[in-house]
Formats: structure tokens, C-alpha cells, sequence
């Protein structure tokens, strides 16, 4: 029975361990940056203002259904790239998209990168290339390269597209894409004249794949397989998915912008919230004894888990999000303020320590579940129907909250099951209990 014990406490202890030592070496193969190379929002570091303008010849052809899209495509581009304060405003009458785009690390001087980095704001096409034939019906040769020359006729383009995805068939990566109810007409068209052939998928002029039709496909419903790696896989999938912009669009009047808050704010934030969390420690410890050390220890695992999820999703940090991640904490202590409280109360009754840890876990789990599951519902909805930092500060709210869930009913007890098992705390003064004389 103790081995078990003992087992879990050092379970606990490794992983409050691992996450503190990852976020301050960092890990490439995790996804996870050094806690000071963490990507930060607009409003501490900065980031690019550009005007984006549709690559048509008139620019009166273009609706503003259009540019919504096109926004919106944009706005799910960045979110993937865990970018939550952009800022990106159609401007109808002049037919052009104004945005504020953060930096990431290493871009302060290239503004033209965050743009890069965006990705390609192509136009998406699947087309049907074919040899350009002289006017002796010879197919024509490029002298230099040696290759034909060829043609492309477009059958499909991005607003055919409804969704795009990497998902693993037969244990494979492979991209499934859905298309529109008219998009799924034309491609059970085009599927069904091309067998056999290659269709070419485009970025404007860039073949970004190349899947041979072997079959007609009716339903709208497509695979693209191949030797794909898992991570070119999502690149081809998000291509194809957030690169359905209704027309190309060019970036002009490219320029820096400066922090709307700075590093100084950053710092001085980063100051109050270290003091704060030293006040709280030294709280915990002076009115818990033994359990306010597990607190503390536990407290320390929830901060750098949040922020090792908020880096390997690529989220970027604002004031907002740090602010949530604050909340986080102030909800962890409350979680093992109730425990211990419930814990004390099962000692004063004459409950032996071990048993007191028990009882006191199981009947503080309820509010704690409680606290956690409507606090994680409002942070869902604010991430689902919010946009900017309002998105930002949920989804740390929501990793804050599942992870200090995790630390305060798991975490917690697993290090207060094996501490109180020694024989220097069976005292009841270490868990704030007087013991009663016989």
C-alpha cells in the first residue's frame, strides 16, 4: 500500500517538475518555447499594420460579402496560428481590408515576415493543365528547360471549398476536404472527366498538390492521399482550407506599429503577479503549515502547465491572457482552501489523519467540480462568440481552469497522501489542527 503511495507522490512531484524545467529550457519536439521566448500580443510587443487590397482589375466588381469572407479566412489563418488580438476591419467603401497583426519572435525589423508568416493570401484553385499545341497542332517546347509548355484551365476555386482537414486513413496521413452543395456538383463534374489525370491544386501560380483523379466522386466528399508526413498533411490541409479566398489579395502600406501598452506594462504586471503569488505562498504556508507546502508546490505545477500549453498551442500572451492566467491561480487556492478547511474539520471530529485526507478530498470534489465546470463553460463561450484579447483571455481561463482541476483534486493529494505517511507529520499541528489532550 505505501509503495503505491509513494509511487504517486513521485508521479506528482515529476510532473510539477517537468512542466517548470520545460518552460524555462524550452522543447523544440514539444512545440514549447522558453517561458522569455514566448510569443507576445500587439499590445506588450507590438506588430505590423498593412492595407490588403483584392487582385482583380476592377476593383467595383468586388462585393462586400466578398471581403467578409476574405476577412474571415484571414481571422481563422491567424487563430490557427494561436494569434487572438489582430485586428481586422473591412473597409467597404474602398474595397480593402485594414489589419494589425502582432509580431512574432525575431520580426521587429522585417515587417513584410508577419505577413509571410500569415501565409499565402493566394487565390485557391483546382485546375486541369494541359500542353499549349502551335498552330501546326505541335506541342510547343521550352528551349531553355526542355519541358512543354503548358496551359491550365480553372475548374474549381476556393469558394467551392466548405472545410479541409488532415485526419489518418489506414493509418495514414491524408487530407479529407468537404466541398459546397454547388462545389460538390462541379467536382463530381470534373471527377468524372478526368480519370485517370492529374488535378492540379493551385496558390495563385504555385502547385501546392497534385492527387490524380482515380475515381468519380458524387458526393462532395474527397481524399487527397499520398506520402504525406502528419505535419504536411495540416500544411496541405490548411492551404486548401484557409486559402479559399474568393480572389487573391495583395499587401500594401506595410508598416511597424508600436506596443499600445509595452514591455513596461508587461513588467510591472509580471512584478505585481510574482508578489501576489509570493503573498499568497507565504499565506497558505502560515495558515496551513504542511498543507499549504503541498499548495504552494502545486500552485507552482498549475503556472507553468498553463503556460507550457499556452506555448505549445502558440498562443500568443497578452494582458488580458496573463490576466487569466491570475484568475487561474486565485481559483487554484481557493480549491485547496476548501479542501484543507474540509480536512480540518475531519480532524477536530477525531478522524485519524489519513482518513481526514480522504474524506476531506471526496467531500470537497462536488464544489470544487462545481467552481471549475461553470467557469469552464463561460470561458467557452467567451472563446466561441468573443474575438481579439477577449479570446485570447479565454482560452487561458480555460486551460487555467482544467489545470487547476487537475493539480488541486490530483496533484495535491497525491503529495499531502505520501508527506502525512511519514512519521514526522502525524502530528495534527501540521494540518493548523491543535491536538486535544487526553
Amino acid at each position: 500500500m505505501k509503495t503505491k503511495l509513494w509511487i504517486k507522490f513521485v508521479i506528482a512531484l515529476a510532473l510539477i517538475a517537468f512542466f517548470i524545467v520545460t518552460i524555462i529550457v524550452g522543447s523544440v519536439g514539444m512545440g514549447v518555447n522558453k517561458v522569455t521566448e514566448t510569443k507576445l500580443g500587439i499590445d506588450i510587443k507590438g506588430g505590423v499594420s498593412a492595407t490588403i487590397y483584392p487582385d482583380v482589375d476592377d476593383l467595383s466588381v468586388v462585393s462586400d460579402g466578398q471581403l467578409e469572407t476574405a476577412k474571415n479566412i484571414l481571422t481563422q489563418r491567424l487563430e490557427a496560428k494561436g494569434t487572438f488580438d489582430a485586428t481586422i476591419i473591412v473597409d467597404r467603401e474602398n474595397k480593402r481590408i485594414l489589419m494589425e497583426i502582432p509580431y512574432t519572435s525575431g520580426d521587429e525589423k522585417n515587417p513584410q515576415k508577419v505577413l509571410d508568416d500569415l501565409g499565402k493570401m493566394a487565390y485557391l484553385t483546382f485546375r486541369h493543365v494541359i500542353p499549349v499545341l502551335d498552330e501546326n497542332g505541335e506541342y510547343i517546347v521550352d528551349e531553355v528547360t526542355g519541358e512543354y509548355a503548358t496551359d491550365s484551365v480553372v475548374k474549381i476555386d476556393g469558394a467551392d471549398i466548405k472545410s479541409a482537414v488532415a485526419v489518418y486513413q489506414d493509418n495514414a496521413p491524408v487530407v479529407s476536404i468537404d466541398f459546397t452543395s454547388e462545389g460538390a456538383t462541379k467536382f463530381a463534374q470534373v471527377t468524372g472527366d478526368m480519370i485517370g489525370q492529374i488535378l492540379y491544386i493551385f496558390l495563385d501560380e504555385e502547385i501546392i498538390s497534385s492527387p490524380q483523379v482515380n475515381d468519380v466522386i458524387p458526393d462532395g466528399h474527397a481524399i487527397i492521399s499520398g506520402s504525406f508526413t502528419p505535419e504536411e498533411a495540416v500544411i496541405l490541409a490548411d492551404y486548401i482550407q484557409y486559402g479559399a479566398l474568393p480572389f487573391g489579395l495583395i499587401p500594401k502600406e506595410i508598416n511597424s506599429i508600436s506596443p499600445r501598452l509595452g514591455e513596461s506594462a508587461l513588467n510591472v504586471t509580471l512584478r505585481a503577479a510574482l508578489l501576489a503569488f509570493i503573498l499568497v505562498i507565504l499565506f497558505m504556508l502560515f495558515r496551513y503549515r504542511l498543507q499549504g507546502l503541498v499548495a504552494s508546490l502545486a500552485l507552482c505545477g498549475l503556472v507553468a502547465a498553463e503556460i507550457f500549453w499556452i506555448s505549445a498551442f502558440d498562443a500568443s500572451i497578452t494582458l488580458p491572457g496573463i490576466a487569466g492566467i491570475i484568475l487561474t491561480i486565485g481559483m487554484g487556492v481557493d480549491a485547496n482552501v476548501i479542501i484543507f478547511e474540509r480536512i480540518k474539520e475531519e480532524l477536530r471530529g477525531g478522524l485519524a489523519i489519513d482518513d481526514a485526507i480522504d474524506v476531506g478530498f471526496k467531500r470537497a470534489f462536488s464544489a470544487i467540480i462545481d467552481a471549475n465546470v461553470t467557469t469552464l463553460i463561460t470561458a467557452g463561450i467567451l472563446y466561441t462568440m468573443g474575438s481579439g484579447p477577449i479570446k485570447g483571455f479565454a482560452l487561458a481561463l480555460m486551460i487555467g481552469v482544467i489545470m487547476s482541476f487537475i493539480t488541486a483534486i490530483m496533484i495535491s493529494k497525491f503529495l499531502l497522501k505520501g508527506l502525512s505517511s511519514l512519521k514526522i507529520f502525524k502530528k495534527k499541528w501540521f494540518y493548523s489542527v491543535k491536538e486535544v489532550s487526553s
